[in-house]
């Protein structure tokens, strides 16, 4: 199921430059909560060991962690680190999305 999730090249490259600054063994993790303008959001934290339910992503050296239940909501998603003039940040494709809110961090299915 972990190959349902796709971190791109950039996303993999911000995720080891956040972690490289934290405490060893510190992960990023990305979950999908109730909330937000359309219904459910993302979140991104950072954590110090997986859960027993999570799946571990891991591409070019970055490690991400997805629970089970966001995962349902997130398969098929790509995930990537955008740096344009506007702003930074990651950016979820998520074709299980049915509308999203204008700040792209909240979504419905």
């Amino acid at each position: 199921m972990t190959a349902s999730v796709t971190v791109t090249e950039r996303a993999a490259e911000r995720i080891a430059q956040i972690v490289s600054n934290e405490p060893a063994n510190i992960m990023l993790r990305v979950s999908v909560e109730g909330g937000g303008c359309s219904g459910f959001e993302y979140h991104f934290d950072l954590v110090p060991n997986a859960e027993p339910e999570d799946i571990l992503i891991e591409h070019a050296g970055a490690k991400l962690l997805v629970d089970s239940f966001s995962l349902t909501y997130l398969a098929g998603s790509e995930i990537d680190y955008v740096d344009d003039l506007m702003s930074a940040s990651f950016k979820i494709k998520n074709p299980n999305a049915t509308a999203a809110c204008g700040c792209g961090t909240s979504f419905s299915v």
